[in-house]
């Protein structure tokens, strides 16, 4: 970085990152999670089953001008750039931080490597965008916007409740508790929202983050390991420079604009420490506060703690940018002998698996044997392809959107990615029988099923649903439940 000033290498670095960003997010194939919310876009609502509405809400406009995977993903694919500008605006015009300062922090915010690579749309995207927009406003001390952008984040995903948290311990820590009061009074109203959606929902999506996706948490010490490496991955210069001049750090402390960011970070990181042994942490859960450590170091550091992170990020980049261009150069059938590539071929070429199966699909009715395909299948089929069976905890909107009543006497075709037991499938239909589907050297499995059996089906696996995954705790006062009302259960 001796040759050009931060400056420079912040626009150059802007123009390649989007340019690679641009061509990634238009190289990969919708994955399964993408095409779920892309349809909760296409139909969108106060609220969906795993999480807050935010992100089809985002995806909305977009699915209505074009189903290609770029335009999909520009949230996600415009985010570090967003999340750049926000940085190096508010170091500038709030903090009264020197413009290469400032360009420093926003190339490190631009080139964080998941930053790099990361063009999948979640809703962790909204999230990063609203959190990070949110603690820069607390810094700023403009605490009741900053509680109207911590609302939309966490009608984003439920882990803003960890930046609430962390304005909380810095407002006890300051002796300022009207500050957190002026953020609950912003965040309120959007809380409620979601509050009345589930309390009319199932309350679904507290069921879902709350209980049933942690029914296989237990001790592990690998899951602290894999937290210490992602943390490493994603902060390593950062977070050694912070220890190294964390006397520094103290001092500056009490500094409202680095007390915030402190709290923005440690906060959220010690808890996922704390939870580390019984949960794997995601790297993605890292994407909404790595900013507030990048921040940190621009309000309280030497320069060089960015310039040195700038670097480390630079070198990581164009690794990763160097790795993605050879995979997508060699061909799909590369990957033929690995178990995944069943998987690879249905999101790269759809319609080469569904081509075969057309003759049938005239007359079934499609269905999948898990939610990500069949979120899949109805992104590119454009209709909804129900989940037949229990599933799993994830991805259940399907139960809000499949009413199996009306499905008496269909015909179905499920597709399987394995051989099935068709004794698995007897009991709710007439007749069953098994098909082979093989395409691009991938081979699937297709049961078709003829004359549905709802009453049996209501017995074998909806009761099932019920026990498993719509077991609401008692202290929660359930105003209405789509399941429960649906099919007659108590």
């Amino acid at each position: 970085m001796a040759t050009f000033s931060p400056r420079q290498w912040f626009w150059f670095a802007l123009a390649a990152t989007l340019v690679f960003r641009l061509w990634l997010g238009a190289a990969l194939p919708i994955t399964g999670d993408e095409a779920y919310f892309a349809i909760w876009g296409r139909h969108p609502d106060l609220g969906f089953y795993d999480h807050p509405p935010m992100v089809g809400w985002m995806l909305a406009p977009l699915v209505q001008l074009s189903d290609a995977a770029w335009v999909l993903r520009l949230p996600a694919i415009l985010l570090p750039a967003a999340l750049a500008f926000l940085v190096r605006q508010a170091l500038t015009a709030w903090f009264a931080r020197d413009a290469d300062t400032a360009d420093a922090a926003a190339l490190a915010v631009l080139l964080m490597p998941v930053n790099v690579w990361n063009v999948l749309v979640t809703t962790d995207t909204p999230l990063a965008l609203f959190s990070v927009a949110s603690m820069l406003a607390f810094a700023r001390q403009r605490f009741f916007f900053a509680g109207v952008l911590l609302g939309l984040a966490f009608l984003s995903k439920y882990l803003a409740v960890l930046l609430g948290l962390a304005y909380l311990v810095w407002a006890l820590a300051a002796r300022r508790p009207a500050a957190f009061g002026w953020v609950l009074a912003g965040s309120l109203p959007f809380g409620l929202i979601n509050l009345y959606w589930n309390w009319q929902a199932c309350w679904c999506n507290v069921m879902f983050n709350a209980i049933n996706r942690h029914e296989g948490a237990g001790l592990a010490w690998t899951t602290p390991a894999l937290y210490a490496l992602t943390l490493v991955y994603m902060a390593a210069p950062l977070l050694w420079f912070a220890w190294r001049e964390r006397s520094r750090l103290r001092a500056a402390a009490p500094q409202p604009a680095v007390g915030v960011m402190l709290a923005a970070w440690l906060v959220p990181l010690a808890l996922f420490a704390v939870l580390s042994p019984v949960k794997r942490i995601g790297l993605h859960w890292l994407l909404a506060f790595v900013p507030a450590i990048i921040l940190t170091a621009a309000l309280a550091l030497e320069r060089r703690a960015l310039v040195v992170t700038g670097r480390w990020f630079g070198v990581l980049a164009v690794l990763h940018a160097a790795v993605f261009i050879v995979l997508a150069a060699l061909p799909l059938e590369t990957w033929k002998n690995l178990r995944l590539y069943p998987s690879l071929v249905l999101h790269f070429d759809t319609q080469a698996v569904l081509e075969p199966l057309a003759p049938q699909l005239a007359r079934y009715r499609l269905a999948a044997e898990g939610y990500s395909l069949a979120a899949v299948l109805s992104f590119h089929t454009r209709r909804n392809v129900p989940v037949f069976g229990a599933g799993s905890s994830h991805a259940r909107h399907d139960d809000i959107v499949t009413d199996w009543r009306r499905q008496q006497g269909r015909d179905f075709l499920i597709l399987r990615r394995d051989a099935a037991l068709l004794d698995d499938y007897r009991p709710y239909f007439r007749e069953v029988e098994s098909q082979r589907v093989q395409t691009r050297g991938a081979e699937y499995f297709a049961v078709l099923g003829r004359g549905f059996d709802y009453a049996a089906y209501r017995e074998g696996v909806l009761r099932q649903v019920r026990e498993r995954w719509y077991r609401i705790p008692s202290w929660l006062p359930v105003g209405r439940c789509y399941f429960f009302e649906r099919y007659g259960f108590q």
